[in-house]
């Protein structure tokens, strides 16, 4: 599989492969810094998505790129939030209340739409890939979300995504975000079962 998947890079510049080594890096340090509740998960992230952007605009994957800005945006107040929080009262691992899970829902279907308008605002002929794409972009900002608010739910949101991601990519020939988001999903499994711990030892000190 690796085999497969590195030789899409054959014929890819050096600054290609630079460029995606670093998004690889710095999103996989990103998702171990949210596992441990590290604040550092956001400029981490901020670095792998802002290149992940100029990335997928050179693919012209365009429903990709429109949610990593997304991610960009969402980086950003999710780091102000949490460093903000940090500086008063610790924010706390929780569960959704039924209130974010319906704007949870309603950021889904919102993104769907911006998702697809970005696609046809460029006039681009939408193929099976293209509309998985813009599922996903839902499930992915959703999840950001509840990140920036310490919802373990996001966590059962990234693994449904990555789970996706992972065979979308290599498909597009993009085999390091492939591997990337591999691990990811490993990294969100592991990091549910720890904010499902801590969110225990919450729940017995009440």
């Amino acid at each position: 599989m690796f085999e497969f998947l590195l030789s899409q890079y054959k014929n890819a510049s050096t600054m290609q492969i630079v460029l995606e080594a670093m998004a690889f890096v710095f999103g996989i340090v990103s998702v171990i810094c949210a596992k441990k509740e590290s604040i550092w998960v956001y400029p981490t992230g901020l670095i792998s998505t802002i290149i992940t952007v100029y990335l997928l605009y050179q693919a012209g994957y365009f429903g990709d790129m429109t949610i990593n800005f997304y991610y960009s945006i969402m980086s950003i107040y999710g780091w102000y939030k949490w460093r903000s929080v940090a500086s008063a009262t610790q924010l706390k691992i929780t569960r959704t209340t039924f209130k974010e899970k319906i704007i949870g829902i309603g950021m889904f279907f919102l993104t769907l739409v911006i998702t697809y308008s970005v696609y046809i605002y460029i006039d681009y002929s939408l193929e099976i890939p293209n509309y998985i794409d813009i599922f996903t972009s839902g499930i992915f900002f959703t999840a950001m979300w509840y990140m920036a608010l310490k919802k373990i739910e996001n966590w059962t949101l990234w693994i449904i995504g990555d789970c996706i991601a992972v065979p979308l990519f290599a498909y597009r020939g993009l085999g390091m975000l492939a591997i990337q988001y591999l691990i990811f999903t490993i990294l969100a499994i592991l990091a549910l079962i720890e904010w499902k711990k801590i969110l225990s030892n919450y729940q017995q000190k009440l």
